[in-house]
């Protein structure tokens, strides 16, 4: 079960790290345009936290794979 959540995790961490660079570069080329709308500018902002929690439970995970088998 654990090995299928973190198979889970894994494959939105790598759809949400496609879709906020997908908002970056388009925030890029709205402000080489001029000045873009406020929903654009801060449309990163959702999947970079998004990422920030699901890129912290990978790093976690074999830190408690260890704890769980008794090794230091």
């Amino acid at each position: 079960m654990a090995l299928n959540w973190s198979k889970w995790i894994r494959q939105i961490h790598r759809w949400l790290s496609i879709i906020f660079t997908v908002t970056v570069v388009a925030n890029f080329a709205a402000m080489a345009i001029g000045k873009p709308p406020m929903w654009l500018v801060y449309s990163p902002l959702l999947p970079l936290f998004l990422l920030l929690f699901t890129g912290l439970y990978m790093f976690v995970l074999p830190y408690t794979a260890k704890w769980r088998s008794g090794q230091n």
